[in-house]
Protein backbone atom coordinates (compact mmCIF):
# COMPACT_ATOMS: atom_id res chain seq x y z
CA UNK A 1 0.00 0.00 0.00
CA UNK A 2 2.87 2.35 0.84
CA UNK A 3 4.09 2.10 -2.77
CA UNK A 4 0.69 2.57 -4.43
CA UNK A 5 0.23 5.39 -6.91
CA UNK A 6 -3.06 6.32 -5.25
CA UNK A 7 -1.42 6.88 -1.87
CA UNK A 8 1.44 8.85 -3.39
CA UNK A 9 -0.90 11.18 -5.29
CA UNK A 10 -3.19 11.56 -2.27
CA UNK A 11 -0.32 12.40 0.08
CA UNK A 12 1.40 14.80 -2.31
CA UNK A 13 -1.78 16.74 -3.11
CA UNK A 14 -2.76 16.64 0.55
CA UNK A 15 0.64 17.91 1.67
CA UNK A 16 0.52 20.72 -0.90
CA UNK A 17 -2.98 21.85 0.11
CA UNK A 18 -2.18 21.50 3.80
CA UNK A 19 0.95 23.62 3.38
CA UNK A 20 -1.05 26.33 1.62
CA UNK A 21 -3.86 26.30 4.16
CA UNK A 22 -1.64 26.24 7.26
CA UNK A 23 0.71 28.81 5.73
CA UNK A 24 -2.18 31.13 4.98
CA UNK A 25 -3.51 30.67 8.52
CA UNK A 26 -0.14 31.41 10.13
CA UNK A 27 0.50 34.46 7.95
CA UNK A 28 -2.98 35.72 8.78
CA UNK A 29 -2.37 35.25 12.48
CA UNK A 30 0.99 37.03 12.31
CA UNK A 31 -0.41 39.95 10.34
CA UNK A 32 -3.74 40.14 12.20
CA UNK A 33 -3.96 43.38 14.19
CA UNK A 34 -4.29 43.27 17.96
CA UNK A 35 -7.86 43.58 19.19
CA UNK A 36 -8.97 47.15 19.60
CA UNK A 37 -5.77 48.65 18.24
CA UNK A 38 -5.63 52.47 18.27
CA UNK A 39 -7.58 53.16 15.03
CA UNK A 40 -10.44 51.02 16.45
CA UNK A 41 -10.23 52.25 20.05
CA UNK A 42 -10.87 55.90 19.32
CA UNK A 43 -14.51 55.50 18.19
CA UNK A 44 -15.09 52.89 20.91
CA UNK A 45 -13.75 55.20 23.63
CA UNK A 46 -15.93 58.03 22.39
CA UNK A 47 -19.07 55.89 22.23
CA UNK A 48 -18.60 54.27 25.64
CA UNK A 49 -17.67 57.62 27.20
CA UNK A 50 -20.89 59.09 25.84
CA UNK A 51 -22.91 56.18 27.27
CA UNK A 52 -21.21 56.72 30.64
CA UNK A 53 -21.99 60.44 30.87
CA UNK A 54 -25.63 59.98 29.95
CA UNK A 55 -26.01 57.02 32.33
CA UNK A 56 -24.64 58.95 35.35
CA UNK A 57 -26.89 61.93 34.65
CA UNK A 58 -29.99 59.71 34.34
CA UNK A 59 -29.14 57.80 37.51
CA UNK A 60 -28.57 60.92 39.67
CA UNK A 61 -31.60 62.68 38.22
CA UNK A 62 -34.21 59.90 37.76
CA UNK A 63 -32.93 56.87 39.73
CA UNK A 64 -32.44 53.16 39.15
CA UNK A 65 -35.60 52.46 37.14
CA UNK A 66 -34.87 55.13 34.55
CA UNK A 67 -31.27 53.90 34.32
CA UNK A 68 -32.41 50.32 33.63
CA UNK A 69 -34.81 51.57 30.91
CA UNK A 70 -31.96 53.52 29.30
CA UNK A 71 -29.71 50.44 29.33
CA UNK A 72 -32.47 48.34 27.74
CA UNK A 73 -32.92 50.92 24.98
CA UNK A 74 -29.18 51.01 24.27
CA UNK A 75 -29.10 47.21 24.08
CA UNK A 76 -32.02 47.11 21.63
CA UNK A 77 -30.71 49.85 19.38
CA UNK A 78 -26.92 49.49 19.65
CA UNK A 79 -26.66 45.80 20.59
CA UNK A 80 -24.34 46.77 23.45
CA UNK A 81 -24.98 45.66 27.03
CA UNK A 82 -23.81 48.25 29.56
CA UNK A 83 -23.52 48.24 33.34
CA UNK A 84 -22.89 51.15 35.75
CA UNK A 85 -20.84 50.61 38.92
CA UNK A 86 -20.36 53.06 41.78
CA UNK A 87 -17.16 53.44 43.81
CA UNK A 88 -18.23 50.49 46.01
CA UNK A 89 -18.57 48.25 42.88
CA UNK A 90 -22.34 48.01 43.12
CA UNK A 91 -24.20 47.66 39.80
CA UNK A 92 -26.72 50.53 39.92
CA UNK A 93 -29.26 49.31 37.32
CA UNK A 94 -29.88 45.99 39.08
CA UNK A 95 -28.77 43.93 36.08
CA UNK A 96 -26.97 40.59 36.10
CA UNK A 97 -23.35 41.33 35.26
CA UNK A 98 -20.59 39.15 33.67
CA UNK A 99 -18.29 37.56 36.24
CA UNK A 100 -15.27 39.56 35.09
CA UNK A 101 -17.05 42.95 35.12
CA UNK A 102 -16.58 43.87 38.84
CA UNK A 103 -12.86 43.11 38.69
CA UNK A 104 -12.47 45.22 35.55
CA UNK A 105 -14.40 48.07 37.19
CA UNK A 106 -12.10 47.86 40.20
CA UNK A 107 -9.04 48.19 37.93
CA UNK A 108 -10.50 51.29 36.31
CA UNK A 109 -11.21 52.89 39.71
CA UNK A 110 -7.54 52.36 40.55
CA UNK A 111 -6.08 53.51 37.22
CA UNK A 112 -8.66 56.20 36.32
CA UNK A 113 -8.24 55.13 32.66
CA UNK A 114 -10.25 53.00 30.21
CA UNK A 115 -9.48 49.28 30.35
CA UNK A 116 -10.26 46.20 28.27
CA UNK A 117 -10.91 42.84 29.84
CA UNK A 118 -7.79 40.65 29.70
CA UNK A 119 -9.40 37.63 31.38
CA UNK A 120 -12.78 36.00 31.25
CA UNK A 121 -15.29 36.60 28.43
CA UNK A 122 -13.85 38.70 25.57
CA UNK A 123 -15.33 42.02 24.58
CA UNK A 124 -15.54 43.85 27.97
CA UNK A 125 -14.56 47.53 28.06
CA UNK A 126 -14.64 49.75 31.15
CA UNK A 127 -14.77 53.57 31.14
CA UNK A 128 -14.31 55.81 34.24
CA UNK A 129 -16.66 58.77 34.54
CA UNK A 130 -17.24 61.60 37.04
CA UNK A 131 -20.79 62.84 37.45
CA UNK A 132 -21.72 66.56 37.65
CA UNK A 133 -21.98 66.09 41.44
CA UNK A 134 -18.37 64.86 41.56
CA UNK A 135 -19.16 61.17 42.29
CA UNK A 136 -16.94 58.46 40.73
CA UNK A 137 -18.54 55.79 38.51
CA UNK A 138 -17.40 53.10 36.08
CA UNK A 139 -19.39 52.06 33.04
CA UNK A 140 -18.65 48.54 31.75
CA UNK A 141 -19.75 47.71 28.18
CA UNK A 142 -20.07 44.20 26.73
CA UNK A 143 -19.28 44.79 23.07
CA UNK A 144 -21.22 43.04 20.24
CA UNK A 145 -19.60 40.02 18.50
CA UNK A 146 -18.70 41.90 15.32
CA UNK A 147 -16.57 44.27 17.39
CA UNK A 148 -14.68 41.53 19.24
CA UNK A 149 -11.55 39.67 18.24
CA UNK A 150 -12.40 36.08 17.31
CA UNK A 151 -10.81 33.56 19.71
CA UNK A 152 -8.09 31.22 18.46
CA UNK A 153 -10.42 28.22 18.85
CA UNK A 154 -12.74 29.64 16.18
CA UNK A 155 -9.80 29.96 13.81
CA UNK A 156 -8.73 26.39 14.53
CA UNK A 157 -12.23 25.10 13.79
CA UNK A 158 -12.21 26.94 10.49
CA UNK A 159 -8.77 25.51 9.74
CA UNK A 160 -9.93 21.96 10.48
CA UNK A 161 -12.98 22.43 8.27
CA UNK A 162 -10.77 23.61 5.41
CA UNK A 163 -8.41 20.66 5.90
CA UNK A 164 -11.36 18.22 5.87
CA UNK A 165 -12.72 19.66 2.63
CA UNK A 166 -9.23 19.69 1.08
CA UNK A 167 -8.73 16.05 2.17
CA UNK A 168 -11.96 14.98 0.47
CA UNK A 169 -10.96 16.82 -2.67
CA UNK A 170 -7.50 15.18 -2.66
CA UNK A 171 -9.08 11.74 -2.14
CA UNK A 172 -11.47 12.24 -5.06
CA UNK A 173 -8.70 13.55 -7.30
CA UNK A 174 -6.32 10.71 -6.43
CA UNK A 175 -9.07 8.12 -6.95
CA UNK A 176 -10.00 9.69 -10.30
CA UNK A 177 -6.40 9.56 -11.50
CA UNK A 178 -5.55 6.05 -10.26
CA UNK A 179 -8.81 4.16 -10.86
CA UNK A 180 -8.00 3.68 -14.59
CA UNK A 181 -4.52 2.42 -13.66
CA UNK A 182 -6.09 -0.12 -11.29
CA UNK A 183 -8.41 -1.33 -14.05
CA UNK A 184 -5.49 -1.62 -16.47
CA UNK A 185 -3.51 -3.59 -13.92
CA UNK A 186 -6.41 -5.99 -13.33
CA UNK A 187 -6.79 -6.56 -17.08
CA UNK A 188 -3.03 -7.10 -17.41
CA UNK A 189 -3.12 -9.71 -14.66
CA UNK A 190 -6.00 -11.48 -16.41
CA UNK A 191 -4.02 -11.50 -19.63
CA UNK A 192 -0.96 -12.86 -17.82
CA UNK A 193 -3.07 -15.66 -16.31
CA UNK A 194 -4.05 -16.78 -19.81
CA UNK A 195 -7.39 -15.00 -20.23
CA UNK A 196 -6.69 -13.63 -23.69
CA UNK A 197 -10.19 -12.15 -23.95
CA UNK A 198 -9.48 -9.59 -21.18
CA UNK A 199 -10.38 -6.05 -22.29
CA UNK A 200 -10.42 -2.80 -20.37
CA UNK A 201 -11.64 0.06 -22.61
CA UNK A 202 -15.41 -0.54 -21.95
CA UNK A 203 -14.79 0.02 -18.23
CA UNK A 204 -13.54 3.57 -18.96
CA UNK A 205 -16.96 4.76 -20.06
CA UNK A 206 -16.89 8.21 -21.69
CA UNK A 207 -13.39 9.19 -20.60
CA UNK A 208 -11.45 10.84 -23.40
CA UNK A 209 -8.09 11.51 -21.76
CA UNK A 210 -4.65 9.93 -22.20
CA UNK A 211 -5.52 7.03 -19.89
CA UNK A 212 -8.55 6.18 -22.01
CA UNK A 213 -6.29 6.20 -25.08
CA UNK A 214 -3.89 3.89 -23.24
CA UNK A 215 -6.81 1.53 -22.51
CA UNK A 216 -7.71 1.47 -26.20
CA UNK A 217 -4.10 0.69 -27.11
CA UNK A 218 -4.05 -2.08 -24.51
CA UNK A 219 -7.18 -3.66 -25.99
CA UNK A 220 -5.67 -3.54 -29.47
CA UNK A 221 -2.51 -5.19 -28.15
CA UNK A 222 -4.54 -7.86 -26.31
CA UNK A 223 -6.58 -8.56 -29.43
CA UNK A 224 -3.42 -8.96 -31.49
CA UNK A 225 -1.90 -11.30 -28.88
CA UNK A 226 -5.10 -13.35 -28.77
CA UNK A 227 -5.09 -13.66 -32.55
CA UNK A 228 -1.44 -14.73 -32.65
CA UNK A 229 -1.73 -17.22 -29.78
CA UNK A 230 -4.94 -18.76 -31.11
CA UNK A 231 -3.34 -19.03 -34.54
CA UNK A 232 -0.32 -20.73 -33.01
CA UNK A 233 -2.52 -23.18 -31.14
CA UNK A 234 -4.52 -24.01 -34.25
CA UNK A 235 -1.28 -24.47 -36.20
CA UNK A 236 0.11 -26.86 -33.58
CA UNK A 237 -3.13 -28.81 -33.49
CA UNK A 238 -3.40 -29.01 -37.27
CA UNK A 239 0.23 -30.04 -37.71
CA UNK A 240 -0.08 -32.68 -35.00
CA UNK A 241 -3.16 -34.16 -36.65
CA UNK A 242 -1.54 -34.11 -40.07
CA UNK A 243 1.61 -35.82 -38.76
CA UNK A 244 -0.35 -38.76 -37.40
CA UNK A 245 -1.10 -40.17 -40.85
CA UNK A 246 2.48 -40.24 -42.25
CA UNK A 247 3.68 -41.55 -38.89
CA UNK A 248 1.24 -44.45 -39.09
CA UNK A 249 2.41 -45.21 -42.63
CA UNK A 250 6.02 -45.03 -41.40
CA UNK A 251 5.30 -47.70 -38.77
CA UNK A 252 3.75 -49.96 -41.42
CA UNK A 253 6.74 -49.45 -43.70
CA UNK A 254 9.05 -50.15 -40.77
CA UNK A 255 7.42 -53.53 -40.12
CA UNK A 256 7.69 -54.45 -43.79
CA UNK A 257 11.35 -53.41 -43.85
CA UNK A 258 12.06 -55.49 -40.73
CA UNK A 259 10.55 -58.55 -42.38
CA UNK A 260 12.56 -58.17 -45.61
CA UNK A 261 15.85 -56.85 -44.21
CA UNK A 262 18.58 -58.99 -42.85
CA UNK A 263 20.34 -58.92 -39.50
CA UNK A 264 22.67 -56.14 -40.64
CA UNK A 265 19.74 -53.66 -40.75
CA UNK A 266 18.29 -54.60 -37.34
CA UNK A 267 20.17 -51.91 -35.42
CA UNK A 268 19.17 -49.15 -37.82
CA UNK A 269 15.55 -50.31 -37.84
CA UNK A 270 15.43 -50.34 -34.04
CA UNK A 271 16.73 -46.77 -34.05
CA UNK A 272 14.03 -45.76 -36.52
CA UNK A 273 11.39 -47.44 -34.36
CA UNK A 274 12.61 -45.67 -31.22
CA UNK A 275 12.59 -42.28 -32.92
CA UNK A 276 9.12 -42.98 -34.34
CA UNK A 277 7.84 -43.77 -30.85
CA UNK A 278 9.35 -40.53 -29.55
CA UNK A 279 7.69 -38.63 -32.37
CA UNK A 280 4.38 -40.35 -31.70
CA UNK A 281 4.60 -39.46 -28.01
CA UNK A 282 5.41 -35.85 -28.83
CA UNK A 283 2.48 -35.58 -31.21
CA UNK A 284 0.14 -37.03 -28.57
CA UNK A 285 1.38 -34.54 -26.00
CA UNK A 286 1.05 -31.66 -28.46
CA UNK A 287 -2.55 -32.61 -29.12
CA UNK A 288 -3.21 -32.87 -25.39
CA UNK A 289 -1.60 -29.48 -24.74
CA UNK A 290 -3.58 -27.86 -27.56
CA UNK A 291 -6.86 -29.21 -26.18
CA UNK A 292 -6.02 -28.01 -22.66
CA UNK A 293 -5.05 -24.51 -23.76
CA UNK A 294 -7.98 -24.04 -26.13
CA UNK A 295 -10.55 -25.42 -23.64
CA UNK A 296 -12.21 -27.33 -26.44
CA UNK A 297 -12.94 -30.30 -24.20
CA UNK A 298 -15.23 -30.03 -21.19
CA UNK A 299 -13.60 -31.08 -17.94
CA UNK A 300 -15.81 -33.75 -16.41
CA UNK A 301 -15.45 -33.80 -12.62
CA UNK A 302 -16.23 -36.70 -10.33
CA UNK A 303 -15.41 -37.52 -6.75
CA UNK A 304 -12.44 -39.82 -6.30
CA UNK A 305 -9.77 -40.72 -3.77
CA UNK A 306 -6.59 -38.82 -4.57
CA UNK A 307 -4.59 -41.10 -2.28
CA UNK A 308 -5.53 -44.16 -4.33
CA UNK A 309 -4.54 -42.33 -7.52
CA UNK A 310 -1.21 -41.32 -5.99
CA UNK A 311 -0.48 -44.92 -4.95
CA UNK A 312 -1.09 -46.20 -8.47
CA UNK A 313 1.18 -43.51 -9.94
CA UNK A 314 3.90 -44.13 -7.35
CA UNK A 315 3.79 -47.93 -7.88
CA UNK A 316 4.10 -47.59 -11.67
CA UNK A 317 6.90 -45.04 -11.37
CA UNK A 318 8.73 -47.14 -8.77
CA UNK A 319 8.58 -50.16 -11.07
CA UNK A 320 10.14 -48.15 -13.90
CA UNK A 321 12.70 -46.55 -11.58
CA UNK A 322 13.84 -49.89 -10.17
CA UNK A 323 15.21 -50.82 -13.61
CA UNK A 324 17.46 -47.74 -13.38
CA UNK A 325 18.68 -48.25 -9.79
CA UNK A 326 16.27 -45.66 -8.41
CA UNK A 327 13.06 -45.76 -6.39
CA UNK A 328 9.90 -43.81 -5.54
CA UNK A 329 8.60 -43.39 -1.98
CA UNK A 330 5.07 -42.18 -1.18
CA UNK A 331 3.88 -40.57 2.05
CA UNK A 332 0.13 -39.96 2.16
CA UNK A 333 -2.84 -39.99 4.55
CA UNK A 334 -5.41 -42.78 4.62
CA UNK A 335 -7.76 -40.95 2.21
CA UNK A 336 -8.23 -37.62 0.47
CA UNK A 337 -11.47 -37.29 -1.49
CA UNK A 338 -11.59 -34.49 -4.06
CA UNK A 339 -13.68 -33.53 -7.07
CA UNK A 340 -11.87 -33.36 -10.37
CA UNK A 341 -11.05 -35.07 -13.62
CA UNK A 342 -9.17 -38.17 -12.57
CA UNK A 343 -7.53 -38.80 -15.95
CA UNK A 344 -6.26 -35.22 -16.31
CA UNK A 345 -4.84 -35.19 -12.79
CA UNK A 346 -3.32 -38.64 -13.27
CA UNK A 347 -1.50 -37.39 -16.35
CA UNK A 348 -0.36 -34.19 -14.59
CA UNK A 349 1.00 -35.91 -11.45
CA UNK A 350 2.49 -38.77 -13.46
CA UNK A 351 4.39 -36.33 -15.68
CA UNK A 352 5.90 -34.61 -12.64
CA UNK A 353 6.84 -37.90 -10.92
CA UNK A 354 8.37 -39.39 -14.08
CA UNK A 355 10.29 -36.19 -14.66
CA UNK A 356 11.74 -36.52 -11.14
CA UNK A 357 12.61 -40.19 -11.73
CA UNK A 358 14.37 -39.21 -14.95
CA UNK A 359 16.73 -36.74 -13.25
CA UNK A 360 17.21 -38.01 -9.70
CA UNK A 361 20.68 -39.39 -8.95
CA UNK A 362 21.52 -43.08 -9.01
CA UNK A 363 20.64 -45.02 -5.85
CA UNK A 364 18.32 -42.25 -4.62
CA UNK A 365 14.58 -42.15 -4.09
CA UNK A 366 12.04 -39.68 -5.45
CA UNK A 367 10.06 -38.48 -2.41
CA UNK A 368 6.35 -38.00 -3.09
CA UNK A 369 4.19 -36.56 -0.30
CA UNK A 370 0.47 -35.71 -0.09
CA UNK A 371 -1.05 -33.47 2.60
CA UNK A 372 -4.83 -33.15 2.63
CA UNK A 373 -6.59 -30.25 4.38
CA UNK A 374 -8.39 -27.26 2.92
CA UNK A 375 -6.13 -27.89 -0.07
CA UNK A 376 -4.49 -31.04 -1.34
CA UNK A 377 -0.75 -30.32 -1.47
CA UNK A 378 1.45 -32.74 -3.44
CA UNK A 379 5.23 -32.39 -3.29
CA UNK A 380 7.60 -34.33 -5.55
CA UNK A 381 11.28 -34.03 -4.64
CA UNK A 382 14.20 -35.53 -6.56
CA UNK A 383 17.93 -35.67 -5.77
CA UNK A 384 19.18 -34.49 -9.12
CA UNK A 385 21.27 -31.49 -10.11
CA UNK A 386 18.41 -29.01 -9.80
CA UNK A 387 18.07 -26.07 -12.18
CA UNK A 388 19.43 -22.50 -12.22
CA UNK A 389 17.29 -20.22 -10.04
CA UNK A 390 16.55 -17.85 -12.92
CA UNK A 391 14.93 -20.64 -14.94
CA UNK A 392 12.50 -21.92 -12.29
CA UNK A 393 9.56 -19.90 -13.61
CA UNK A 394 10.21 -21.17 -17.15
CA UNK A 395 10.08 -24.91 -16.46
CA UNK A 396 6.39 -25.13 -17.29
CA UNK A 397 6.68 -23.53 -20.72
CA UNK A 398 6.18 -25.86 -23.70
CA UNK A 399 9.48 -27.17 -25.16
CA UNK A 400 11.57 -25.34 -22.56
CA UNK A 401 14.76 -27.20 -21.56
CA UNK A 402 17.55 -26.53 -19.12
CA UNK A 403 20.81 -27.54 -20.78
CA UNK A 404 22.61 -28.42 -17.57
CA UNK A 405 20.03 -30.96 -16.43
CA UNK A 406 17.68 -31.80 -19.25
CA UNK A 407 19.28 -32.45 -22.62
CA UNK A 408 17.98 -34.23 -25.67
CA UNK A 409 19.65 -37.48 -24.67
CA UNK A 410 17.33 -37.78 -21.68
CA UNK A 411 14.47 -38.70 -23.95
CA UNK A 412 12.05 -36.01 -22.76
CA UNK A 413 9.87 -34.00 -25.12
CA UNK A 414 9.76 -30.76 -23.13
CA UNK A 415 5.97 -30.95 -22.86
CA UNK A 416 5.29 -33.01 -19.74
CA UNK A 417 5.55 -30.22 -17.19
CA UNK A 418 3.64 -27.83 -19.47
CA UNK A 419 0.75 -30.33 -19.71
CA UNK A 420 0.86 -30.82 -15.94
CA UNK A 421 0.66 -27.09 -15.30
CA UNK A 422 -2.32 -26.62 -17.68
CA UNK A 423 -4.19 -29.58 -16.22
CA UNK A 424 -3.71 -28.38 -12.64
CA UNK A 425 -4.70 -24.83 -13.58
CA UNK A 426 -7.96 -26.14 -15.09
CA UNK A 427 -8.75 -27.48 -11.61
CA UNK A 428 -8.11 -24.11 -9.98
CA UNK A 429 -4.73 -25.20 -8.62
CA UNK A 430 -1.13 -24.11 -8.95
CA UNK A 431 2.24 -25.72 -9.72
CA UNK A 432 5.53 -24.33 -8.45
CA UNK A 433 9.13 -25.49 -8.66
CA UNK A 434 12.00 -24.71 -6.28
CA UNK A 435 15.54 -25.85 -5.72
CA UNK A 436 16.34 -27.66 -2.47
CA UNK A 437 19.27 -26.26 -0.50
CA UNK A 438 20.76 -29.75 -0.02
CA UNK A 439 20.39 -30.59 -3.72
CA UNK A 440 17.61 -31.54 -6.05
CA UNK A 441 14.34 -30.02 -7.27
CA UNK A 442 10.95 -30.01 -5.54
CA UNK A 443 7.71 -29.48 -7.45
CA UNK A 444 4.62 -28.52 -5.43
CA UNK A 445 1.09 -29.07 -6.77
CA UNK A 446 -1.74 -27.39 -4.86
CA UNK A 447 -5.33 -28.42 -5.60
CA UNK A 448 -8.51 -27.07 -4.00
CA UNK A 449 -10.54 -29.60 -2.04
CA UNK A 450 -14.13 -28.87 -2.96
CA UNK A 451 -17.04 -29.89 -0.78
CA UNK A 452 -19.76 -29.93 -3.42
CA UNK A 453 -19.72 -31.84 -6.63
CA UNK A 454 -20.10 -30.20 -10.02
CA UNK A 455 -20.79 -32.71 -12.71
CA UNK A 456 -19.25 -30.48 -15.34
CA UNK A 457 -17.16 -27.35 -15.45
Amino acid sequence: MGRSLFLKIFLWFGAALLTVVVGTFLVGELLRPEPFHPPMRRPLDAAVKGYAQVATEIYERDGQTALAEYFDRVEREGHVRIFLFDSKLRELAGRKVPDAAPELAHQVLQSHAPEFGAHGPPGLMAQPVTSPSGAQYVLVAELPMQMRSAPLWDHLLHLLAIIAVAGLFCYWLARYLTAPVTKLRAATQELARGNLSARVAPAFGNRRDELAALATDFDQMAEQIETLVNGQRRLLGDISHELRSPLARLNVALELARQRAGADAATALQRIEREAETLNEMIGQLLALTRLESHTVAVEKTQFDLVQLMREIADDADYEASNRNRSVRLEAPAACNIFGNEQLLRRAIENVVRNAVQYTAQETAVEVKLDCGDHAVITVRDHGPGVPAETLDKLFRPFYRVDEARDRDSGGTGLGLAIAERAVRLHGGTVEAANVSTGGLVVTITLPVEHTADSKQ
